[in-house]
């Protein structure tokens, strides 16, 4: 296994397992489909991401809280997109 398939396997494992279902749910269906194509900047970002505490995260994925200036760039948008048409294709609102 190539250092960057082994980086990929451990991010999607720590997307999937925060701790937080709810956050699980989200980003651990996002890395699966997304990260391999990533580019080496965006999964800096999405490696750092997943040391922000879950609550944090998750109120900003749902915008049930602003979403600071640092973390409000591509990935935070392409997070929300992917959780929005996750949850519209599903037929289902409970997504946050």
């Amino acid at each position: 296994m190539s250092i960057d398939e082994a980086r990929l396997k451990k991010l999607k494992f720590r997307a999937w397992r925060r701790g937080f279902r709810e956050a699980d749910l989200i980003l651990g269906p996002f890395a699966d489909q997304h990260v391999a194509g990533f580019s080496p900047d965006l999964l800096d970002e999405f490696e750092r991401m997943l040391e922000v505490p879950d609550q944090d995260l998750y109120a900003w994925i749902t915008d049930r809280e602003p979403t600071p200036a640092e973390w409000d760039g591509e990935l935070m948008a392409r997070i929300k997109q992917f959780r929005f048409e996750a949850f519209a294709s599903r037929g289902d609102d409970n997504g946050g």
